[in-house]
């Protein structure tokens, strides 16, 4: 099994001019999914705001980045990860994310890591991915691991 890892961004409302700018940078492909692209409501004011974002280049540069739910950039962000209203609500600026190709391989993986973690969201199928997962490792770093799935919008 192939697997990577990627610097994954947190942000509050500007998640799509600084990927835009990481790609100006950097070059690459960049890919920008909103909210409102998996079903929020388009009236709803994070409609618009980035829920995947990354930038890949062919030279090996890749970042990942998301707005986080409910935060205006001019909101000082939550002091922890929780889940509220069904969303990840977090003040961190980074996370660790972990890709892979097979379900099953990354899931063991996930088995692994979690061992003295706090779990954020449980390792599973989403609307967007086979498996993901998120937790709070035993020594406070916050990982995302998931399997690679092409966009299909």
């Amino acid at each position: 099994m192939a697997i990577s890892t990627t610097t994954h961004l947190n942000f509050h409302g500007d998640a799509r001019a600084a990927l835009e700018f990481y790609q100006a940078v950097f070059g690459g492909r960049l890919t920008v999914v909103a909210y409102g692209d998996f079903g929020m409501p388009k009236e709803l004011p994070d409609a618009d705001k980035v829920v995947f974002g990354q930038v890949t280049a062919d030279n090996g540069f890749r970042i990942m980045a998301y707005d986080v739910p409910g935060q205006a950039a001019a909101t000082a962000a939550p002091a922890a990860t929780t889940r509220e209203n069904g969303m990840t609500v977090t003040g961190e600026r980074f996370f660790v994310s972990v890709r892979g190709d097979n379900a099953e391989e990354v899931g063991a993986l996930w088995d692994k890591l979690a061992d003295g973690a706090e779990v954020i969201e449980k390792y599973g199928p989403s609307q967007w991915a086979p498996g993901f997962g998120m937790l709070k490792d035993r020594f406070g770093v916050t990982w995302i691991l998931d399997v690679a799935a092409p966009y299909a919008g």
